[in-house]
């Protein structure tokens, strides 16, 4: 049987596959590659996504359950572990195959749902309230009248080319990356191109860097490979500290090795000996399956000293940061790995010519760089065929917000954004309008419904005030308080900024006093203090435009983008706010002012009973009455009303 082969056996044949020499392989070794890419298996196989999302979703209590089936049951199955294919509404998500079958995926699978889906399995029945849909294989039979996986309205537009392994491998598994695939353009490059010529492929490419203003990859490469200099360093910046992004997270907890892969390619194009890896530490499952991915190439010889007696020698180092929002910045970056304060420093020079210890030095996204083995595996005049003529390539998104389904979207560049919200996304829940979404993280902007035709492009999203920053996007609905989610941004800003220069530093701290401003009651109805307030609500668009143009790094000229975006797209809300004192989506609680309607009101005291700052008044069984100057407008009075008497205005 190919699970009882010695290791040493098993280490050849994976060699083997290393050395692409797949057709060489004997019969029984086809056996052992085939049950590890579940080809062919002997026993009944499930696998459970098990990453940050799932987890929070009760991925340990169904993991429980299905071992505790399993055992009870006497049943001789493989369980094991996956990674998530990104539908993150679905999660825990359940993969059972039989020996024979098609794989079946299962979705929201609860401890308690185990043993319906289970007994259906064993038993040839497919329970179809909890499926998903099935995954075609031509040696594998369909089960009947069960729709195919890639058929489903997330998948079936998406072109998932950087996310084809998450959720198909076990991402703590070398040996399934490998015979899928894995490594494979890592040795071609190293093997069959100089580094010279791998920078040219990517150049020609039109890959531009994912997480920024789309500076092409290949120049940068270049100016590295280049640059005179004893030593070079690429460092892969993973890292997010991004509300409402967790799209690297979620690839590198779900395909550790293709992060791994991408690194050496990079490293290996600009002449570089040591590479860094560099997340922040919270993000600890990720950070786990990185470094097991790590000692797993080493072991396998991918890294170290002359990989497969190649010349080329390489050590990549995982550094775990703290997790500041500024690191994003190439320099602040730089600085932390050096053991310094994240701050940036001006440029030129720029990191390609002195960076990390002052020599050349690439700092790349990691999303960039994961577009690298897929274009040394196809080539660059395949690549271009998707996007656009100026932004080539797909483009991953985490998407959220009030979206029916979140998750992780990879899509070609230049489809638009109704594609991803209604077609991917599924809409919004309840059937309710889109008031606007907001893309790029809190460096980026916002955009309206207006905007959903716009294609995704650096040069389209830049014309109306975006970028595509970090790729988080973030779905609004006419139940968003705009300014309150700006606040809320504004707020990470001021609180993540180096407070090196002074226009970020006080900037971001007076725009955020502003927006406190307007969406609280005034305490003080002097003329003084309203004139104050009306000063400042009038140089906030001048304040955010000289906070944009004078920041010395990307964290304070993007900090204002927000403000500015919103401004532009939503200046009725703004009006509202400030000359009404109104938040028509009721978000803003200092805003609202509650009434009791005494024709309803039944005088069950429950509001009264409630109330924090006993602003509610009156008699059991009589009407009762709000006192505004004592009412602080947090609306529990609103939400405990069976009755419906208390009016918000």
């Amino acid at each position: 049987m190919p699970v009882t082969k010695s290791q040493k056996i098993k280490d050849e044949i994976i060699r083997t596959l290393l050395e692409g020499d797949i057709e060489n392989l004997e019969p029984q070794d086809r056996e052992t590659v085939d049950y590890l890419k579940r080809d062919k298996i002997t026993q009944p196989v499930i696998s459970l996504s098990y990453n940050t999302a799932s987890i929070i979703a009760g991925a340990d209590e169904t993991f429980e359950a299905i071992h505790e089936y399993l055992e009870d049951r006497d049943i001789d199955a493989r369980l094991t572990q996956m990674g998530s294919p990104g539908l993150v509404t679905a999660e825990p998500l359940l993969d059972v195959q039989l020996p024979g079958k098609a794989k079946v995926t299962f979705g929201n699978v609860f401890p308690e749902k185990v043993s319906d889906i289970l007994d259906g399995v064993f038993n040839n029945f497919i329970p179809l309230e909890y499926v998903l849909g099935q995954h075609p294989n031509e040696l594998h039979e369909p089960w009947e009248n069960i729709p195919y996986i890639h058929e489903l309205s997330f998948f079936k537009t998406q072109k998932r080319d950087i996310l084809k392994n998450c959720g198909r491998i076990d991402p703590e598994s070398i040996d399934e990356y490998i015979v899928n695939g894995g490594y494979r353009n890592f040795l071609m490059s190293i093997r069959n191109y100089t580094p010279e010529e791998v920078c040219d492929l990517i150049e020609s490419s039109g890959l531009r860097g994912r997480g920024g203003e789309g500076y092409p990859t290949g120049k940068k490469w270049k100016n590295t490979l280049n640059a005179s200099a004893e030593k070079r360093f690429l460092i892969c910046n993973a890292g997010e500290s991004d509300p409402g992004a967790f799209m690297e997270r979620m690839i590198m907890e779900s395909d550790p090795h293709s992060l791994v892969e991408a690194v050496a390619i990079a490293s290996y194009a600009i002449g570089a000996q040591k590479a860094y890896i560099y997340l922040e530490s919270e993000y600890e499952m990720a950070c786990r399956r990185i470094q097991k991915a790590i000692d797993q190439a080493r072991d396998y010889g991918l890294l170290g000293h002359d990989i497969f007696t190649s010349g080329f020698n390489l050590n990549i180092q995982l550094h775990q940061g703290a997790g500041a929002y500024v690191c994003g910045e190439e320099t602040a970056l730089i600085a932390s790995l050096e053991g310094k304060r994240g701050m940036p420093r001006p440029k030129p020079p720029y990191p390609s010519y002195r960076g990390l210890h002052n020599q050349p030095t690439v700092v790349n996204n990691m999303e960039t760089l994961l577009n690298v083995p897929v274009i040394v595996r196809h080539g660059s005049t395949w690549y271009k065929q998707t996007g656009t003529a100026k932004s080539a390539g797909t483009k991953v998104f985490s998407l959220s917000g009030k979206i029916e389904r979140s998750g992780l979207v990879e899509i070609p560049m230049g489809a638009s954004m109704r594609e991803v919200i209604y077609r991917i996304g599924g809409g919004l829940p309840d059937n309710k309008d889109l008031k606007g979404l907001l893309i790029g993280g809190p460096a980026g902007g916002a955009l309206t419904y207006e905007h959903l035709d716009t294609p995704i492009d650096y040069e389209e999203l830049k014309e109306l005030g975006c970028t595509l920053g970090s790729g988080a996007m973030v779905v609004m609905d006419e139940e968003t308080c705009v300014l309150d989610t700006v606040k809320y941004y504004m707020h990470l800003l001021k609180e993540e900024s180096c407070g090196k220069c002074i226009p970020c530093r006080e900037g971001t701290r007076r725009m955020h006093e502003i927006l406190e401003n307007i969406t609280k009651r005034p305490q003080e109805e002097n003329g003084s203090f309203t004139l104050h307030r009306f000063k400042g609500v009038i140089n906030l668009e001048k304040l955010a435009h000289v906070v944009r143009d004078t920041s010395l790094c990307g964290l304070g000229q993007r900090a204002a983008n927000p403000i500015i975006s919103t401004i532009s797209a939503f200046r009725n809300e703004y009006e509202e706010h400030i000359f009404e004192r109104k938040c028509r989506a009721g978000v803003c609680q200092e805003l609202s002012t509650f009434y009791i309607d005494v024709d309803k009101c039944t005088g069950c005291t429950i509001c009264a009973q409630k109330c924090p700052t006993s602003a509610i008044v009156g008699s059991a069984k009589k009407p009762h009455f709000i006192v505004q100057d004592r009412c602080i407008g947090c609306g529990i009075c609103y939400e405990s009303c069976k009755f419906g008497a208390i009016i918000r205005k």
